[in-house]
């Protein structure tokens, strides 16, 4: 084995979504980092769905953005179908969403990991970590070479003894195209890490050429694109169109004639599917009342004739995959280009991991995306520029992120993973946030961006751009407050306009708005100073105006929590020696080893009565932390 001559900070194994936002970050910290993958013309590749964000997943994308990712800005300059989903609902459940040139997504994501200063790309397959005398040390490739380094952040999606099936074919893979990285997942195992399998699936690639469109309904995507980050001032690819098809009975039955045939029902796989994103066979399976699943069929790029039929990912043999997809009005004359397939690959309990997503098993290890049992390139992303930072700071002696509930959606995920783990591939929910009304998407910004500066993330012009409209939004909302109406037959009129009457005069602009009939822009034709507001201040002003009794609440309930939160429990702390814990309760937190009372308490199982206990065991013990 030869050793290269760098030491590095910060070693990124895999360059998927996790790995790019990982290895950004570390380098964009002046950590001395380097990104492995087994094929660097795949960095980035959208291995199922091209596309981001959508429910929660769009809060996530604003997140990464706002910490100073590069997500956003990625979709924004590749995006060719943008729409805001839940427009017509309440702030906190809207969503961004973009289709992007799959292609385009994939080569600009690589032009800027090439031109980021401290950040080597090389290409070459981790067969295992390089540990010397219980030290992590660096990793080793199938090549024959070991590169060291401070920590390593590993990403390894869906590759760890990746097996790919078609009908009852089975093969080796990371994706189809693609080699399986053998090797690291055993040594984990033997480290001590507990392995498991999971499960995902991808749809087949149909021949835009060969579907009558006219058949089915058209989406158009948003008149105004919206853009996912901060930075980017408008989107400038063309717009096209995705287009809805729906699935019949025929296509049902030939589905269940295929069943004999499918992995999935005869046993062959033995991973955990995704529970929220079932593949066609399960969801007839399973929903045998529905005569009907929509799919929406979204193209993979301005100059490819590729299609996507979201939400029919399967694993049947290719004779019934022609032949249902076939069945679909507007795909009877279709030609599959590429086949659907399931795919199964080894993950990491995430139980073992601390909230700054380094492992308990081993220090300055760093686990990210579908490793912890994940699903999807946002939630990946988002893992990704947490374990990138913490790697960064662990590499420079400083103390490490941690993103709590009330802060981000990132931190509900990461809380979620390391306190509950999981036994199906985790997927992000609006309804998985207890504050979601603080954690929306038009304020990540407000959240997270300071952080994001502090860390080096965010250049001073953007800070100072943040700044400026954090000062602005702070402004109007205490002029509102004290800017009165004097009921001018001018405001009065348009006031009557709207239906509303009986104003008092000497009303503030500020109670007027909190009236659900009323918006900012009405406000715009009562006060020429509302009218020279920007379109991003108003909308702050609007909402922090509505729902301010219940951002409140909310506020407080935070506040009420915070002791929980900050409660450290020390890492070598014996639960078997609080005998007034039940054994049920010891176990639990013997295996899960929370690093807050906060955590302990949303282990299932951990009743108020056991923290109680046990944060009375903390004051009154001689436990010392021993430094995770």
């Amino acid at each position: 084995m030869v050793t290269y001559d760098q030491i590095y900070d910060v070693i990124v194994v895999g360059a998927g979504h996790a790995g790019c936002e990982a290895a950004l970050a570390a380098a964009r910290m002046a950590c001395r980092t380097m990104l492995v993958t087994i094929n660097l013309d795949a960095i980035a590749l959208m291995s199922c769905n091209p596309s981001i964000g959508g429910l929660a997943k769009g809060h996530l994308v604003k997140e990464i953005d706002a910490l100073g990712g590069e997500m956003a800005k990625n979709i924004d300059a590749t995006g060719i179908h943008f729409r805001i989903l839940n427009a017509k609902k309440g702030p906190a459940v809207r969503a961004s969403r973009a289709q992007a040139d799959k292609q385009l997504y994939r080569i600009r994501m690589k032009r800027v990991l090439e031109q980021q200063e401290n950040l080597d790309l090389k290409q070459g397959e981790v067969t295992s970590l390089y540990v010397e005398n219980g030290e992590l040390r660096g990793v080793e490739l199938q090549s024959g070479i070991r590169y060291l380094s401070k920590t390593v952040v590993v990403t390894t999606g869906t590759f760890m003894r990746g097996l790919i099936h078609i009908g009852l074919n089975h093969y080796p893979g990371g994706r189809a195209g693609d080699q399986p990285s053998v090797g690291l997942s055993d040594q984990l195992k033997v480290l001590g890490f507990n392995v498991g399998r999971l499960k995902t699936g991808t749809p087949a690639r149909l021949d835009a050429r060969s579907i009558d469109f006219s058949k089915m309904e058209t989406q158009f995507g948003d008149d105004l694109p919206q853009p996912f980050s901060l930075s980017t001032e408008k989107i400038c690819l063309p717009q096209i169109p995705c287009h809805i098809a729906y699935t019949n009975e025929r296509t049902h039955d030939i589905i269940r004639s295929g069943l004999d045939r499918s992995p999935l029902y005869s046993g062959i796989i033995e991973g955990v599917g995704p529970r929220y994103c079932p593949s066609i066979e399960d969801k007839v399976v399973r929903y045998p009342e529905k005569d009907r699943h929509q799919t929406f069929i979204e193209p993979e790029g301005l100059n490819t004739t590729e299609v996507y039929p979201s939400g029919m990912s399967t694993s049947l043999p290719i004779d019934i995959q022609i032949a249902f997809y076939r069945s679909i009005a507007g795909l009877e004359r279709v030609e599959i280009m590429r086949p659907a397939y399931a795919i199964e690959y080894d993950y990491v309990d995430p139980i073992q991991l601390h909230n700054s997503l380094e492992t308990k098993v081993i220090k300055n290890l760093y686990h990210a995306g579908q490793i912890n049992g994940t699903s999807g390139y946002e939630e990946a992303a988002g893992q990704g520029i947490i374990a990138g930072i913490n790697a960064a700071l662990r590499a420079t002696g400083r103390e490490p992120l941690v993103l709590t509930r009330s802060q981000a959606y990132i931190g509900v995920m990461i809380d979620d993973l390391v306190t509950l783990g999981t036994q199906d591939p985790y997927r992000m929910f609006t309804s998985r946030a207890e504050y979601r009304l603080l954690l929306r998407e038009d304020n990540a910004d407000l959240r997270l961006r300071e952080i994001g500066h502090q860390l080096g993330l965010v250049s001073d012009d953007e800070f100072d751009l943040f700044t400026k409209k954090r000062r602005m939004i702070a402004e109007e909302m205490g002029r509102i407050a004290c800017t009165r109406l004097v009921n001018s037959s001018s405001q009065l009129t348009v006031l009557a306009n709207r239906g509303i009457e009986n104003i008092q005069k000497g009303t503030t602009l500020e109670h007027l708005l909190k009236r659900p009939d009323v918006c900012y822009a009405d406000l715009a034709e009562l006060d020429t100073v509302s009218r020279e507001t920007p379109q991003q201040i108003r909308e702050q002003v609007e909402i922090q105006t509505k729902y301010k009794g219940y951002i409140d609440r909310q506020l407080q309930q935070v506040e009420q929590s915070k002791k929980l939160e900050t409660a450290r429990i020390p890492v070598n702390l014996d639960y078997a020696s609080i005998k007034s814990l039940t054994t049920e309760v010891r176990e639990k937190l013997s295996k899960n080893r929370p690093d807050t009372l906060g955590q302990a308490s949303r282990i299932p199982g951990i009743t108020p009565a056991a923290i109680s206990i046990l944060a009375i065991a903390l004051k009154s013990s001689s436990w010392k932390d021993n430094g995770q």
